[in-house]
This record gives structure tokens, C-alpha cells and sequence, in this order.
């Protein structure tokens, strides 16, 4: 089978690799859809960053040269021992991230805390292939209305998703997002279904401003320039210093904000924080979101693929794909069709 394996920094190569059996509790899938996310961006742009190098994960048991792509969706080909409650031809999507089950976190229910936390595509093989072999534990069943271009889009949905829940929503509250890539664009989408009042979001690209109006947004600025003082709650979507410094600029005394974006170690005022007694919050990939969304887009129609800008196909999926989303502005999300 062809699949776009990567080997290191601007390393990707789209060849092909033997197409693996699924073991018991395992099951193979045909990829219908495989989005490109932004981490899968940092491993081919300066990687590795999660990309296991030196020694084999421990969920997966893999090691680079690995398959890419974790937001994907497609239909059961063949199911390993042991596996109940899938059959070829169930539409299904990944649900990607790897969990022990046996560690306090996943025995307390939180297993995007595992130990052993990763994702397929990142940590292990995954959908940026023509077929792609996981845990069936990842699995979930479309029903007829979700159409799989869809399904291709919940994995960055959840993430948003999950943030909206770490964050408290309430009804009519001031919400503001700092950058919109994806998730940003989604955090507004979202947030505007569960009932935000006013939301504010900042990007400095002019198609990303509007777009975001068209998902829910009743305004939108320029970056740097969220109104200061006036969220009850802030979304950082970017993973820079200067977007925290915003958003916590632009949240009110005792708000919130919340940290999506992958950045590094930022120096932050502490004495503003603790006299204006406002909370960061830290939202790690999603847990038990997945069937909402479901029920989302199959019952009340929600277009999560709004926020798609090009569908790829996998053997142009370095130059039209990575690298198109390095160099393109107008790029928003790629999906690439095995």
C-alpha cells in the first residue's frame, strides 16, 4: 500500500510500505479522509517533537520511519481476534489517541492523561496511508448523516471541544480567541452553539477574520488588538508568548483563559495574574467527546468541514499538502484522500 512515511525534518515520503494484518483488539480500516494538523506540521517542518526516535513507543510499539496523520476516517476492512462490535464495512472514525487502561488516570477515566499518552499517526502508525491498523478501542460507528468528509473534521472539533469544557462556558458569556488556524476557527463554531454571548476573534489574516464571522463570531479584530479587559474567558490558539499576553490582557479580573496552542516556556506577569485573580487552564487533546459531535453533525447538521480549504490526493501531499500550508496563507485545513 502507498503511505506518506516520515523519516525526519522535510523528510516525508510517500511509498510503499506492507500493509499490516490487525492483531486481536485491532482493526483495519480503509482511509477514506486524513486531515493534516498543525503538529503534523512541526514534525515535517523541525522534527521530531513526538515523533518517537530513540525507542519505540509504548502503546504502539513503534519507532520513525512511521505513518503520519491523525485526524482520519474510513470504512472497517478487516477485524482482528477478539474485536466485537465492528465489521467491514462499518464508516467509522479514529478516535487516535493511545491509552494503557491500567494506569490512574485511565482507571479514573481520564485517558488523554495516560501514561503512555500519544497518537496514532504521531507515536505510531497512522492515516496518511491507504489503510491504516488501530486499536478498536479508537473506533466510533457514523451513522448515515455524518458524511465522511465530515468525520474527517471531528478529531480537530474535539479538541475544541474539550477546551470548551475544561473552560466553563457558561451561557452569554464574552469569549475571545487568539488565532484561526483550525482549532480557533472551531473554538468559535462551538462556542457560539453553546451558547456564548459576544465573541471576539483575532488573527492577522483578513480570510481567517471572515471565516470566523461566518462561524459565529460577532466581531473580529486584527492580532494584538482583542479588547482588553472586557472576556470572561480567552482562548490562546496560536502557542506564542505575545497571543497569552493578549489573551490574558483581554480577559476580565477573575477570568479565564485557556491554552491550546503548542508553544514553549513563557514568562508571564505573575503579580497581574494574582491581583487580577484570573486562571490558566491547560486542555491536552479531548476525552469522551467524540459521540457528541457525532450526534452534532448526523441530528442538528453542524458543518465542522467549513473549515476545509483543499481535499489532496496522497501522492501530492507534500507539495500541495505541508507545503502548502507553510507558504499559502488561503490555506486553512487540507485533507488528504488515500
Amino acid at each position: 500500500m502507498r503511505a506518506a512515511v516520515w523519516y525526519g525534518a522535510r523528510d516525508v515520503r510517500v511509498e510503499d510500505v506492507p500493509a499490516a494484518a490487525p492483531r486481536a483488539g485491532e482493526v483495519a480500516i480503509t482511509v477514506a479522509y486524513c486531515g493534516i494538523c498543525g503538529s503534523d506540521l512541526h514534525e515535517y517542518l523541525d522534527g521530531p517533537h513526538a515523533v518517537p526516535v530513540d525507542a519505540p513507543h509504548p502503546e504502539s510499539g513503534r519507532r520513525a520511519p512511521l505513518t503520519l496523520g491523525h485526524e482520519f476516517c474510513g470504512t472497517v476492512a478487516e477485524v482482528g481476534p477478539d474485536v466485537t462490535g465492528f465489521q467491514p464495512g462499518d464508516r467509522v472514525a479514529v478516535e487516535p489517541h493511545y491509552r494503557c487502561g491500567t494506569c490512574a488516570r485511565c482507571r479514573a477515566g481520564e485517558y488523554n492523561l495516560c501514561r503512555h499518552f500519544g497518537f496514532a499517526g504521531l507515536m505510531g502508525d497512522g492515516g496518511l496511508a491507504e489503510r491504516a491498523v488501530v486499536p478498536s478501542y479508537m473506533l466510533h460507528r457514523l451513522p448515515a448523516g455524518v458524511p465522511l468528509e465530515q468525520a474527517a473534521v471531528l478529531e480537530p472539533a474535539a479538541v475544541a471541544l474539550h477546551a470548551l469544557r475544561r473552560s466553563g462556558l457558561r451561557d452569554g458569556e464574552t469569549v475571545a480567541v487568539s488565532g484561526l488556524g483550525p482549532i480557533g476557527l472551531l473554538v468559535v463554531r462551538l462556542a457560539a452553539h453553546y451558547g456564548a454571548g459576544r465573541i471576539v476573534a483575532s488573527d492577522p489574516s483578513a480570510s481567517r477574520r471572515a471565516l470566523a464571522r461566518r462561524l459565529g463570531a460577532t466581531e473580529v479584530v486584527d492580532a494584538g488588538l482583542l479588547p482588553a479587559g472586557e472576556a470572561d474567558l480567552a482562548f490562546e490558539a496560536v502557542g506564542t508568548e505575545g497571543t497569552l499576553r493578549d489573551c490574558l490582557a483581554a480577559t476580565r479580573r477573575g477570568g479565564r483563559v485557556v491554552l491550546l496552542g503548542l508553544g514553549g516556556t513563557f514568562a508571564v506577569d505573575a503579580f497581574a495574574l494574582v491581583n487580577n485573580e484570573q486562571t490558566i487552564i491547560g486542555s491536552v487533546g479531548y476525552r469522551d467527546v467524540y459521540p457528541e459531535l457525532i450526534q452534532l453533525v448526523a441530528e442538528e447538521g453542524l458543518d465542522l468541514a467549513a473549515i476545509v480549504t483543499s481535499t489532496v490526493p496522497l501522492a501530492d501531499v507534500v507539495r500541495d499538502g505541508f507545503e502548502a500550508l507553510l507558504t499559502a496563507k488561503e490555506e486553512i485545513k487540507v485533507l488528504v484522500r488515500p
